[in-house]
């Protein structure tokens, strides 16, 4: 019997794969757990009430936090602080200003035309309309002056002296009483006193002309003006 010597044959192991293949298979496959919590966390986002996503923080967009800016614009013209109430109540008080002021300046006009009846008349308007208006303290100066030529001169003077009170440091009705003191009241001394306040404030009024082209004063009080200044 012949036998015939032959080699064993040599097994050679398989080639490798590359390891960018294994890479690339295991990156294109997403762990099944990986995909169980993107889907949980899904669900959950979805499941949040909607007014949790309002209480989250609000980003700001760009220089100057523009987004905030503009909800806090927003947030000022929805908040308004005065009430309907209290907004006809100023405007009824504008109204009530506007109308005594108007007033005031009528008579004003009046009594540099030499109308003191006819300013009298707006004065005492102001006066009896309007006496809750800071303004009616000046038309009861021009109502003085008038009731000087026109009217009472002792209700005049009571009135300059009330108004020289509520209206002290206002020049023109100090000067005023003290020509009214000293002619009509024979009272030197408290005349002194009145105009050294008045000119201490305003020394024009140490000047007749100012009085007669620029205060309209009445020509009785004028006079007695002239009387204080050269003491005759």
């Amino acid at each position: 019997m012949v036998y015939s010597c032959r080699s064993p044959p040599i097994s050679h192991p398989p080639p490798p794969k590359p390891k960018t293949e294994i890479q690339n298979s295991q990156s294109k496959a997403s762990p099944p757990i990986l995909r169980v919590q993107l889907s949980n966390r899904r669900l959950f986002l979805f499941s949040l009430p909607l007014s949790s996503f309002l209480l989250l923080p609000v980003p700001s967009f760009g220089d100057g936090n523009k987004f905030q800016d503009g909800a806090s614009s927003y947030a000022a013209t929805m908040y308004d602080p005065v009430s309907s109430s209290e907004r006809e109540a100023s405007a009824l008080v504008s109204l009530r200003v506007s109308q005594a002021v108007e007033l005031l300046e009528k008579g004003r006009e009046l009594q540099a035309q030499g109308d003191f009846n006819g300013a009298l008349r707006y004065y005492s308007q102001v006066v009896e309309s309007y006496k809750d208006l800071a303004c009616s303290e000046y038309a009861r100066v021009g109502r003085a002056l008038a009731l000087y030529e026109v009217g009472d001169r002792e209700e005049a003077i009571t009135e300059m002296e009330d108004v020289s009170i509520s209206l002290k440091g206002y020049p023109e009705v100090h000067a005023a009483l003290a020509a009214a003191l000293y002619a009509d009241k024979h009272a030197p001394l408290l005349a002194e006193n009145q105009f050294t306040i008045a000119t201490l404030l305003d020394p024009h009024f140490t000047d007749l002309s100012y009085v007669r082209d620029t205060k309209h004063w009445p020509p009785s009080l004028i006079s007695s003006l002239q009387h204080f200044i050269t003491l005759s």
